[in-house]
């Protein structure tokens, strides 16, 4: 199978005159007869595949696409073949596995180049399926690379990369290595090196494992020509043959055992998340083999977990929510497993308890997945007790009590808990609402809404009050029902794991109360707690309910039809005897603690007792355009001072200290301000940033990847300080916070703010334990500058508005919401786009944080009417709260308005100025959807272009090992 042969313009091959060079099969050379039996059919005859095949007849290097309208990626095959050069734009598709582009009206002439994807598997053919082999590199074109090329170690950048359609690199679609499109960097011998598969080489399944295998024929069809003659064996019978036949399966997996291997299976629920399922399943393509991610979609898991039942070391990877896991260990349950493969979890959707407690956190965010991968390949094996649900007929109850309910639980297992009472009944009304009427559950903001609602109506109306009355509990023998009816519960919960309910711990800590251990996942003990209407509430806030027992088995009887619900699987049961005890315990996956980079050797002197660091701000506006340029972000970065923690610490302990850094700041009045000198430069004054944090704020790790990514805060007790900072300690704001004091001259928005310094604080950066104060020098100057912006104001200059974005230099009081009757000044104004009006409203006093009796802002109506003037003058004064602040009928924002009106240069000025392209209306539609509902593809294109920034995906990030 031929790789490069017939690419043109590949410079390092072509000056050399030797492109019969070009590597002509998958793996080590052999002789000719063992080569695929059968050519892969021509691509044209083919439907381009968006899944792997797995039937007989799957085609090596077959492409795996998607529909993509990411600007900036030219079609692979050359000016000379593309077929777009007669039409303005055609649709174009990317491979997942080898990220190449190309127009859908080009697929065919990928064959004329000979050009094909990553081989997934091999043939069977005549050589022995276990002898050693290894893989060839999968060389790529790139016109776009990021990283260093492994040669000479220069990066890839170019003037004008963007647009450019010049080869600037040759990759390896395996192992990630790139080199310069030149005969100095990219040597011809370089073609015929094995691969070594890359920095994720123990979690691969090299394809060199995965076989064809050819149908088996009837051996006795064949021969009945010949000479017939006396044989005491016995025929097969075509019962036999069919057997034989309905047990054959196109692959198989013949993995060489190694220790140092630990190859992973990835199970994607792509429903999960949103849009996030599929796009993580793209990307587990592209660096990992294909046939080792499977989308559950497609059949479920069982057919995997047999094919590669075998594999020595193997791990599974499941993504999506706990449903997910649960429905995994089922089927290894059902396959008998031995040893059963641990399971680690990638947490999508929301919930996600299970997730939290084995320290994965209760949602994916964006960290990268080739840090995933390390984190499943050196994650901890740790044990998850699973309890049986054994169910029968109540028989003392009489044949009307079972009118209103059913005979079975949804699940007869369960990993996380099962409860009876409040939460099931919501959870089941839930359930049987959106079974009658889905279209109207359609939104996440819809669906949590009805949550709300039917809590509260079920709170008013009490329907959980008399649970305690027809329920009877013992556990080990032991009757716990004259408790819960003297308290009166309304809620019974028997939990598994620590976590409940998205994130809350009802169990909490018993520290001082010895009747009760620290609850446990792997100890063999189920806890029972009740709740009350109030302990239910308290949970939120930290609270925990009553704490009942800790037992091996239970016996629950209930007299009536009661809610129930099993990991989240609601019912309403009829009167029933439930017996729970342990049915066996599964191997899971718990995140490893991050081991210290710094000590060598044991070298216990290399870590400091204490350590000196500054802290940072970043805005969300700022690590979405700039998250994959850690310079620029470290110049955008606003420090906020300095902490002095020990230097085995972890984020945990980080975060108490910025608590209280924030405590030493309080707000700035206008008229003041703090000057500071920079630190190694006594003459240029360096502003201390002292705007709160908001509470959702989160640490950036800026050391252990290429780029900056999010730290889950339920798994900073997981990240050591020393690495996930250097000289810094970034944190991510995701709200914009009102600032606390005046900023001088190159402050928060601009260079100088945090890149270079050192761990040490300057004269200019007061630590926690001793906040400066400024002096009067400072009071005069703030006075000063506040004189200068009256008088230019008053003498009829540039309009300096109030409330200025987050990295100005002026000051901005915190934004209050007003509501305005149509006739206002300040919203007439923006709803006729009567700019000198809008001016002398806003200049009289009127403030731009007003809504009408619709919830429209003066942005809604200045975006929906077209008024670029006045837009811009809106986002260069207004409070950043315009941005996403969302009408009370449509809960559509005024990026949404612009969208629908094809208002492409306002959209352009709300998208880079920060509105979020995530935020979805009453119907559950973003700015894209409005904007591809209101004919405008190319609008569209643009907002999913960077809504990709905003859902830290990166499609078309290649990374260089």
């Amino acid at each position: 199978m031929s790789l490069l042969g017939g690419i043109q313009c590949w410079k390092a091959i072509s000056r050399s005159g030797m492109q019969h060079l070009a590597p002509a099969s998958l793996i080590a050379p052999g002789p000719p007869t063992c080569l695929p039996s059968t050519a892969p059919k021509d691509p044209a005859d083919r439907e381009a595949r968006s899944i792997v095949d797995w039937n007989e007849n799957a085609s090596i290097g077959e492409h795996l696409w998607y529909d993509t309208s990411v600007s900036g990626d030219v079609c692979y095959v050359g000016e000379e073949s593309c077929m777009a050069k007669t039409a303005k734009s055609l649709p174009r598709k990317k491979c997942a596995a080898c990220k190449i582009v190309v127009h859908v009206a080009c697929i065919d002439q990928l064959a004329k180049i000979n050009f094909r994807c990553k081989p997934t598997f091999r043939e069977a053919g005549c050589r022995n399926i276990r002898e050693p082999s290894f893989v060839r590199h999968h060389w790529v074109h790139r016109r776009r690379q990021d990283g260093k090329c492994k040669q000479c170690g220069k990066g890839f950048q170019q003037k004008f990369a963007f647009h450019s359609k010049e080869i600037v690199a040759i990759s390896c679609s395996w192992c990630k290595q790139a080199y310069h499109n030149k005969v100095s960097c990219f040597m011809l011998q370089q073609i015929e090196e094995p691969c070594s598969l890359g920095a994720h080489a123990a979690v691969i399944v090299p394809p060199t494992w995965v076989i064809r295998m050819r149908r088996p024929q009837n051996s006795f069809k064949s021969s009945t020509k010949k000479k017939k003659r006396t044989s005491f064996k016995r025929k097969p019978s075509k019962k036999g043959m069919d057997e034989q036949e309905s047990k054959w399966r196109p692959f198989i997996i013949k993995p060489l055992p190694s220790a140092l291997t630990k190859p992973v299976l990835i199970f994607i629920n792509p429903k999960s998340g949103g849009n996030q399922g599929t796009k993580v399943m793209q990307t587990f393509m592209w660096y990992l083999n294909p046939r080792q991610v499977f989308d559950l979609s497609n059949g479920g898991p069982r057919d995997a977990l047999e094919m590669y039942k075998k594999v020595p070391n193997l791990r599974i990877l499941a993504c999506g929510g706990d449903g997910t896991v649960g429905w995994i260990l089922s089927v290894l349950d059902q396959l008998q497993m031995n040893p059963q493969p641990p399971v680690a979890v990638l947490p999508l959707g929301t919930g996600n308890d299970l997730a939290r407690t084995l320290n994965w956190g209760g949602g994916y965010t964006d960290e990268p997945v080739s840090k995933i991968l390390s984190h499943v390949e050196d994650g901890l094996i740790v044990q998850l007790d699973r309890w049986n649900l054994d169910l029968q007929r109540n028989p003392d109850v009489g044949p009307e009590e079972f009118d209103d309910g059913v005979q079975k639980l949804p699940l007869d297992v369960f990993n996380n808990y099962f409860s009876l009472g409040f939460d099931a009944h919501v959870t089941l009304e839930f359930h049987e609402s959106r079974e009658a009427n889905p279209e109207k559950f359609n939104s996440r903001f819809r669906n949590k809404m009805f949550y709300a609602g039917a809590a509260f109506s079920d709170f008013l109306q009490r329907s959980s009050k008399d649970l305690a009355k027809h329920v009877k509990v013992v556990c080990d023998g032991m009757d716990l029902t004259p408790k819960i009816q003297e308290l009166k519960f309304q809620c019974i919960v028997f939990l598994n794991i620590p976590r409940y309910c998205a994130g809350t711990m009802p169990w909490g800590t018993p520290g001082e109360h010895h009747d009760f251990e620290p609850q446990r996942h792997d100890d063999g003990y189920i806890e029972v707690i009740g709740f009350t209407m109030t302990s239910l509430a308290a949970l939120q806030v930290g609270g925990h309910g009553e704490r009942l027992h800790q037992c091996k088995e239970v016996t629950l009887t209930t007299y009536k039809s009661i809610p129930m619900q099993v990991d989240g699987e609601p019912c309403r049961l009829a009167p029933s005897i439930i017996h729970i005890a342990l049915r066996n315990k599964a191997n899971m996956v718990q995140k490893a603690k991050r081991r210290p980079s710094m000590p060598l050797l044991n070298d216990q002197q290399s870590l400091p007792e204490q350590l000196r660091i500054r802290v940072s701000r970043v805005s969300m506006h700022n690590y979405e355009a700039l998250y994959y340029d850690k310079e620029k972000l470290r110049e955008a970065s606003v420090p906020l001072g300095v902490i002095v923690v020990p230097g085995d610490c972890d984020l945990m302990v980080c975060r108490t200290h910025i608590d209280r850094l924030q405590e030493d700041f309080p707000f700035i009045p206008p008229s003041f301000q703090r000057r500071f000198q920079q630190e190694g430069d006594g003459t240029n004054p360096r502003v201390l940033s002292s705007q709160r944090l908001s509470p959702k704020w989160c640490f950036l790790d800026s050391t252990s990847a290429e780029r900056f990514f999010r730290i889950d805060r339920a798994q900073e007790h997981l990240h050591l300080v020393v690495d996930t900072s250097g000289d810094e300690l970034f944190v991510l704001d995701p709200e914009p916070v009102a600032c606390g004091g005046l900023a001088g001259e190159g402050a928060a928005g601009g260079g100088g703010g945090g890149g270079g310094g050192a761990t040490g604080a300057g004269p200019g950066m007061p630590d926690l334990v001793e906040p400066t104060t400024g002096g009067p020098e400072g009071a005069v100057a703030a006075e000063d500058a506040g004189d200068r912006l009256e008088g230019a104001a008053s003498a009829g200059d540039q309009l300096v508005p109030r409330c200025l974005p987050e990295n100005s230099s002026h000051v901005q009081a915190p934004p209050v919401i007003t509501f305005s009757s149509e006739d206002s000044g300040i919203m007439s104004a923006a709803r006729i786009g009567d700019y000198e009006k809008f001016l002398n409203a806003y200049k009289s006093g009127e403030a731009m944080l007003t809504t009408d009796s619709a919830g429209w802002t003066v942005l809604h109506h200045a975006a929906s009417l077209g008024h670029k003037d006045l837009v811009r003058f809106i986002l260069s004064g207004g409070p950043s709260e315009l941005l996403d602040m969302a009408d009370t009928e449509t809960g559509e924002t005024a990026l949404h308005k612009a969208a629908a009106l094809h208002h492409r240069t306002i959209c352009y000025y709300l998208v880079e100025k920060g509105a979020s392209l995530m935020k979805t209306d009453l119907q559950g539609n973003t700015p894209q959807h409005k904007a591809q509902e209101a004919g405008d593809p190319e609008l569209a294109a643009y907002l999913e272009n960077r809504q990709h920034y905003q859902m830290i995906v990166r499609e078309d990030q290649e990374t260089a090992v």
